[in-house]
């Protein structure tokens, strides 16, 4: 397989919240505002490096009756340190995900990466794989929180200081002034409608996609 494939299946072929379906509690949860997105995306995007990187290092001394309690240790173990940082250096950011930052821990698309992919596979694929599919899922809760931000506030990037200090707060935009707010689009029933239509939206890409190469096919196919 190649880095290229690798990427590709991550980003979009096989994206984890988009055609997986995988990890949809904290992508529905976390998703009100695009700050909270980034924050869990990039959290989700290092343990899935640094574990599938752990795992493909360790695969030969694993024996198979133990690999998925010994998957569940390093993936807690990566989560653990990721956790503490960010409560040392972005501890308002912590605060707002609250338990969805160890949460991750029992995030399926990690083990899942971890047993089909790292688990068989060298140590850089394995963690080109990691980003790929880390990538995928931040790029969706990006898509989702900004579409829900958008809508139920008629900002982005509220609330920007939580990541990146006081000079964040320049960096909120406000799109639509006056924006009384909807709030269907920040409660959970929004997460619900926002992801349909992000996954329509691809669905209805792939299917174009398809059709134009049906068509050139065609075209380019002898009399």
């Amino acid at each position: 397989m190649t880095y290229r494939k690798i990427l590709t299946d991550g980003l979009w072929q096989q994206n984890t919240g988009l055609v997986v379906l995988l990890g949809l509690c904290p992508l529905l949860a976390v998703s009100g505002t695009v700050v909270n997105a980034i924050g869990l995306g990039l959290a989700t995007t290092l343990t899935l490096v640094c574990s599938n990187l752990a795992v493909s290092l360790a695969r030969r001394a694993l024996r198979p009756e133990i690999r998925i309690p010994a998957y569940v240790i390093i993936i807690a173990t990566v989560v653990t340190v990721i956790q503490l940082l960010m409560q040392a250096w972005f501890h308002d950011l912590y605060r707002v995900l609250g338990i969805f930052i160890p949460l991750i821990v029992t995030n399926c698309a990690i083990i899942g990466r971890a047993e089909a992919f790292a688990s068989r596979n060298a140590p850089l694929p394995s963690a080109i794989d990691g980003l790929a599919t880390g990538l995928g899922f931040l790029l969706t809760l990006v898509a989702l929180g900004a579409l829900r931000e958008v809508v139920g506030r008629g900002t982005l990037l509220s609330q920007a200081q939580l990541m990146f200090g006081d000079w964040g707060r320049s960096l909120e935009i406000t799109l639509i002034p006056d924006h009384p707010g909807f709030l269907l689009a920040i409660l959970p029933p929004g997460a619900f409608i926002g992801l349909g239509l992000l996954i329509a939206g691809r669905n209805w890409v792939e299917a174009r996609r398809n059709r134009v190469r049906g068509a050139a096919t065609a075209h380019r196919a002898p009399a």
